[in-house]
């Protein structure tokens, strides 16, 4: 198979072309296959002949999880009989929402990781390990594997945890890639340090790192893949994905921002009024997805704050890529004046040496106002640590959030929940 598309090095305008064709089929569709969006369309009058352009989208509403939440079963396109495997959100921003697939869908989301892997550097023959479930209706470690299988890779599906029985794999199989949330690197560090394990010199090469962020906005490597590098000198690749989508956004090896695949996904970047934000602004993510058979979904906002970057890449590729995600929509805090998003408090807890685990509780005072609570579990024993924690949030965030110390062994079984596929870092209790 083809890992880096023709489509991917078009022009621009042949590529804005190109979805617009695939807009028309999915449109049509839609309109024969999907009981949800038959009501749309009848109930705002739209004929689906009027939408001939990318900026015609604006004329359909958009579609949010609420939407899914309330009507999943509308939202199916084919009949039961066709679905050959079942999927479910991780259910960040509310219940867990049902995705079925087909066959084709599973062939396309095996297509869309050989892509995306051969995107960050990943080829035929690599050894790779899975530190990540596939189990649990997860469709992300499905994906990582029917991806790495459609591209010739060889793959050891490890799943989670236990750093002794990763560096094991490690030694054992020599792997090139690892596929982690990168917070677990900083385990498989300090374990190896514990245990007198030569890491430096590994077969590791790269990390392709899943559920947390490794930049800045300017694609700086943040604190947390600071701290990794310091200890492990490897590669540490970005990609953004959610079941939703069935599409990742992935780095290339010059690492500014994941590549969008145009012959599976439309993206628009929309500002709180539904409008297209200006080149070089962040706005909350909007996706059409193509070629999904299953559950296609058309104009549905992520709830993820975004910055597009448009600019041709030096890797070759002329796709729009993604930048870090600023926030969630729905997690902004309002803090005596300030707005502010968790990966700006990950940031600085990530800074502190000595903190084991920790996890950002919000919630509403008395008077309705939001109320921040940073629970955290350390090895430092003086009593100036809480306050110098509180110090550094005010002097990066102008905040002062509560301290609360808790046990390792209490919070680590929160933040760690087995049932899980991310650490909890964040609970929005509002």
């Amino acid at each position: 198979m083809e890992l880096f598309p023709f489509i991917e090095k078009a022009d621009i305008q042949d590529i804005k072309i190109f979805q617009e064709e695939k807009l028309q089929e999915l449109l049509a569709y839609l309109e024969g296959n999907s009981p949800f969006y038959q009501r749309l369309f009848k109930e705002n009058n739209i004929q689906i002949s009027d939408i001939q352009t990318l900026e015609d989208l604006q004329k359909i509403p958009t579609t949010s999880k609420n939407d899914i939440q309330q009507n999943n079963d509308d939202f199916f396109c084919i009949p039961q009989n066709q679905i050959v495997d079942y999927s479910t959100t991780s259910g960040t921003l509310g219940d867990p929402v049902t995705f079925g697939l087909s066959d084709n869908d599973l062939e396309r989301l095996a297509y869309n990781e050989a892509i995306s892997f051969a995107c960050a550097g990943v080829k035929k023959g690599d050894v790779v390990q899975m530190i990540t479930t596939i189990d649990k209706r997860f469709m992300a470690g499905l994906a990582y594997f029917l991806g790495l299988r459609k591209m010739g890779a060889s793959v050891v599906r490890m799943g989670p945890g236990i750093p002794e029985l990763q560096w094991d794999s490690i030694f054992r199989y020599q792997p090139k890639y690892l596929i982690t949330v990168p917070s677990f690197l900083l385990k498989m560090i300090d374990y190896a340090e514990k245990h007198g394990i030569d890491y430096k010199n590994s077969s590791v090469f790269g990390a392709v790192c899943i559920g947390e962020s490794i930049k800045n906005q300017d694609f700086t490597d943040n604190i947390l893949s600071q701290k990794i590098k310091e200890k492990w000198n490897i590669q540490l690749y970005s990609t953004y994905a959610s079941t939703e989508m069935s599409t990742a956004f992935t780095e290339c090896e010059h690492q500014v921002g994941g590549h969008q695949h145009p012959e599976l996904i439309i993206t628009e970047i929309l500002d709180d009024e539904g409008n297209p934000v200006k080149d070089g602004e962040s706005g909350e993510l909007t996706i059409t997805t193509l070629g999904v058979e299953a559950l296609p979904l058309l104009r549905f906002k992520t709830g993820d704050l975004v910055k597009a970057h448009y600019e041709p890449c030096k890797c070759g590729r002329n796709t729009m890529r993604l930048g870090p995600v600023v926030g969630r929509k729905q997690q902004m805090i309002k803090y005596k004046g300030t707005t502010l998003y968790p990966p700006a408090m990950n940031d600085i807890l990530n800074d502190f040496e000595g903190i084991l685990c920790y996890q950002i509780v919000i919630q509403s005072n008395e008077i309705g106002l939001d109320e921040i609570i940073i629970k955290l579990s350390t090895e430092r024993e003086e009593e100036s640590f809480e306050g110098e924690v509180r110090d550094h949030f005010r002097a990066k965030l102008r905040v002062s959030p509560k301290i609360e110390i808790v046990d390792f062994d209490v919070l680590s079984k929160t933040v760690f929940n087995p049932n899980s596929r991310k650490p909890i870092t964040f609970i929005d209790l509002r």
